[in-house]
């Protein structure tokens, strides 16, 4: 058996689950439902039933029992968006995400976005945090601060290249108010815009509406900053032009003197001085291009590099990818340190700052945000996608049994359910099959790419 299992390149105990798994009775529907839920990680156990009948007569169209299932139970997947949990689900996110900020750029009416908001200037906006302290880097052809050429892996870069110095302390505080920076910068961001167009606020406001779709990221070093889509809108949102004097130019002046303003105040707790935090001075501002005519930027590749770091975290920096408690599970994790300091940080502050919950975001080093939030008319939202994914998968599960749709107004039918948790996961034997499933999905995702790719460009071969 330990020969067998060694060639699967499993140990004993999980090859022995995979060989009961693949001889019990159910394995098939097992099999079907790891697929459907596309090979998560973590699928959610549930117990239930769901009768439709039909309202008139009482007459029980279908209905259907997690009884008949396997075990007793149906998975579904875990929708967790972090790929270091399960990449199956941090996929369907990352997409949706994409969705969510093309539609901002290229416009989608289905999305909530005209087609013309193509012509409304927009940015594509990078604030990062300050300088805690010099840490190790690549820059450009000159050698690091410690006197290095660092390769683009070493496991150094990022790190303190004094620790003892570094001000992990102020590192931490700063990710911790991270998301109070971008308020204020929104704020400011108005007011700046309005100064700039020689208008009041108010005046400002009824002229013209600022859109923006944002997603955080970590840096090596472990500080957050943001990447923003920026757009300016008509007094209506994205169906209304902006006026005359919203151009490109004003919005990159805005942001810029936006930025510089925020100052968010964070008052001296026992041995911890007063700070003001700042953005850092990294900020860039870019011009996004609608079919990359000589602008660097482009539609697709904003929408792409959003929807990449939606699904990452602060375990990208060594850190772990759940809540830490204490300092001693830092030593059983193995944590790197670098990243183990800045958790150290969070947890000593955490009584001088109780408020701010630094022990329960520890593990992502101090902040405590949305890492994707978008403006109420940026575009579509998540949970409208998502709806749409169910309302499709429900369409076609209905057709395959016959069953008339419920929402349509002669419909005459009545679906009764009833649900309960029942666990989640899987036994060794169930995860190797996820993982195969998933790697199965991935490599025909991967491969209807690379053939659409292929495509002969037809509009253009007949021009």
């Amino acid at each position: 058996m330990t020969d067998s299992a060694t060639m699967a390149g499993l140990d004993p105990a999980a090859l022995a689950d995979v060989l009961r798994l693949a001889g019990s009775p159910g394995f098939d529907r097992v099999q079907d439902q790891i697929r459907r839920t596309g090979g998560c990680s973590d699928p959610i156990h549930l117990q239930g039933t769901t009768v439709t009948r039909d309202k008139a007569t009482g007459e029980v169209l279908h209905s259907y029992s997690t009884d008949t299932e396997p075990g007793g139970r149906l998975r579904v997947a875990c929708g967790n968006r972090r790929a270091s949990r399960c990449p199956s689900c941090a996929w369907t996110y990352a997409g949706d995400t994409y969705h969510l900020i093309r539609a901002g750029l290229v416009g989608d009416p289905a999305k909530g976005t005209p087609h013309t908001i193509r012509d409304h200037p927009r940015v594509f906006a990078t604030l990062t945090a300050p300088s805690f302290g010099p840490v190790h880097n690549r820059p450009g052809n000159r050698p690091c601060r410690c006197g290095k050429h660092h390769p683009e892996d070493a496991p150094e870069l990022g790190t303190a290249v004094d620790p003892s110095s570094y001000d992990y302390a102020g590192a931490v505080l700063w990710n911790n108010h991270a998301s109070g920076l971008w308020r204020y910068f929104t704020i400011y961001l108005r007011r700046e815009i309005a100064r700039r167009a020689g208008l009041t606020q108010k005046a400002a406001h009824e002229a013209s509406r600022i859109s923006f779709g944002k997603v955080a990221e970590y840096q090596k070093r472990g500080a957050v900053h943001f990447h923003a889509v920026i757009r300016f809108d008509g007094p209506d949102g994205p169906d209304s032009p902006p006026p005359a004097w919203a151009t490109l130019d004003l919005l990159t002046e805005a942001i810029r003197a936006a930025a510089s303003r925020v100052a968010v105040d964070v008052a001296s707790a026992g041995d911890q001085p007063a700070r003001t935090l700042r953005w850092g001075i990294q900020l860039d501002v870019q011009p996004i291009g609608a079919f990359g005519n000589g602008e660097e930027i482009t539609e697709q590749a904003v929408a792409s590099y959003v929807a990449k770091y939606a699904t990452k975290a602060a375990e990208t920096t060594g850190t772990v990818d759940r809540p830490i408690g204490n300092k001693e599970a830092l030593v059983l994790l193995d944590v790197a340190d670098h990243p183990r300091r800045l958790i150290e940080a969070c947890l000593d502050l955490h009584p001088l700052y109780p408020d701010r919950k630094l022990r329960d975001w520890a593990h992502m080093l101090g902040f405590r945000g949305h890492f994707s939030t978008k403006s109420r008319r940026y575009s579509t939202t998540l949970g409208a996608l998502r709806k749409v994914r169910a309302d499709y998968r429900a369409a076609q599960q209905r057709q395959s049994l016959g069953l008339p749709d419920p929402t349509a107004p002669e419909a005459t039918t009545l679906t009764l359910a009833h649900w309960s948790y029942a666990g989640h996961g899987h036994t060794p034997g169930e995860s190797w099959l996820a993982d195969s499933i998933r790697r199965d999905i991935q490599l025909n995702r991967e491969t209807a790419r690379e053939e659409r790719h292929a495509q002969p460009d037809l509009e253009g071969a007949a021009a």
